[in-house]
């Protein structure tokens, strides 16, 4: 089963927490009004869920990465 990476850049994030809304097992709210990434690899089970959160975010700050491949997913 392929494993997958999620690139998160912080910086970038503006706190909409789309991304929290989609998928709460994966990130939270943090006390400084940005996202906080809790869970950074996953399994082609999740996939979907978190392309869903990656695409839902306004900046485009979650990047998703096939570990086995290289490959950019989102």
């Amino acid at each position: 089963m392929a494993k997958y990476r999620i690139i998160f850049d912080r910086d970038a994030c503006i706190g909409a927490y789309a991304c929290v809304a989609v998928a709460p097992d994966t990130w939270k709210e943090g006390d400084d009004g940005k996202a906080v990434l809790v869970k950074d690899v996953f399994d082609e089970e999740e996939l979907e869920k978190q392309l869903d959160a990656a695409r839902a975010c306004p900046v485009n700050a979650i990047k998703i990465i096939n570990l086995e491949t290289g490959e950019e997913i989102k």
